[in-house]
């Protein structure tokens, strides 16, 4: 296929970096090669309204693959979802410079229908700001404890969509969401913001039962799990699982130790938030320049071999610059 002169092939190798591209499932190549054609000899063709689009971008090449940026949305927000494109899931890579056509990759229905059809997640590690004090100095008893593991419980019943795990002073907590594509019943479920006001309703229970601020680190990523339930609990209550993969945690967990560390060396001060770039990117800013917040530090994710950036700040400070 693509043999006439107007199409470019490209090896996996020369795919370029840092640019639109646009993902087509294998079953429009034909039609899409044949409109083309028929542009080319001047017969009346409409090449851009065969087949679906998927946005992504390049950032790394690999022996096995490409790691790209997906954008399942950048119409009312900033929707960057990083994942890997396997190289033999690639049919074809091919260009059209003579006429205004994006870059193209056909990829295989079956990995193209998963990206869009799987569920992904949005990760939360919520902590009291200077328990450790508090327990010292014996403010903090059994009674106080239950009284916040019941605060949580009934915040827990208004979130039904979201799995809370808790260690008294800390919380992990757990959303899907999911993309949707044309002819599914799936749909696009995202919404940072929820998380944003959760964290709110967590603050004020602290408040109120501990007496104790509270900070949070929040990311996102892939759900290897795809369909599973947010939780799994064993037919004998002893074991629990978040049908996750233990990446996302380390993320928070790092951070969280970047946080600290800028801290201590006075970087900047201590905050409520601690967002990832592209948790914080993706939400639904008021206003368009509220992305270009400057309080951002850098810190080292796992798994990547470029730095991450996470966006430190208060809570009513966001709420002010967020549509929630």
């Amino acid at each position: 296929m693509f043999e006439h002169d107007v199409f470019e092939k490209y090896a996996l190798k020369d795919v370029p970096l840092g640019q639109d591209i646009t993902l087509m499932d294998v079953e429009w190549m034909r039609p899409w090669e044949a409109e083309w054609i028929k542009v080319t000899r001047g017969a009346d063709a409409d090449p851009y309204v065969i087949g679906y689009i998927t946005p992504v971008s390049v950032s790394r090449i690999a022996h096995n693959g490409l790691e790209i940026s997906w954008y399942p949305n950048h119409s009312d927000r900033f929707h960057e979802v990083k994942t890997f494109l396997p190289a033999d899931q690639i049919a074809q890579a091919v260009d059209i410079s003579a006429y205004d056509c994006r870059f193209t990759i056909f990829v295989r229905s079956g990995w193209l229908r998963q990206l869009h059809l799987q569920s992904h997640s949005l990760f939360a590690m919520i902590d009291a700001a200077d328990m450790s004090h508090e327990i010292e100095m014996g403010r903090i008893d059994r009674t106080k404890l239950v009284a916040l593991r019941e605060r949580i419980d009934a915040i827990a019943a208004r979130h039904p969509d979201v799995s809370f795990i808790s260690f008294a002073d800390s919380l992990l907590l757990k959303t899907n969401w999911t993309v949707g594509m044309v002819g599914s019943s799936v749909g696009y479920t995202y919404s940072p913001e929820a998380m944003i006001r959760l964290f709110g309703e967590i603050r004020e229970a602290y408040r109120s039962v501990l007496d104790l601020g509270i900070y949070g680190v929040f990311a996102q990523g892939s759900n290897e799990y795809y369909d599973d339930p947010l939780l799994h609990i064993s037919p004998t209550q002893n074991h629990i699982s978040l049908n996750s993969l233990g990446l996302p945690f380390a993320q928070l967990q790092r951070i969280e130790a970047a946080a600290r560390t800028a801290i201590r060396a006075g970087e900047h001060g201590r905050c409520e938030l601690y967002l990832d770039e592209d948790f914080f990117n993706s939400l639904h800013f008021a206003h368009h320049e509220a992305r270009a917040c400057p309080n951002f530090a850098e810190y080292k994710p796992k798994l990547s071999s470029t730095p991450g950036t996470y966006f430190y700040l208060d809570y009513d400070e966001l709420c002010a610059m967020v549509k929630l």
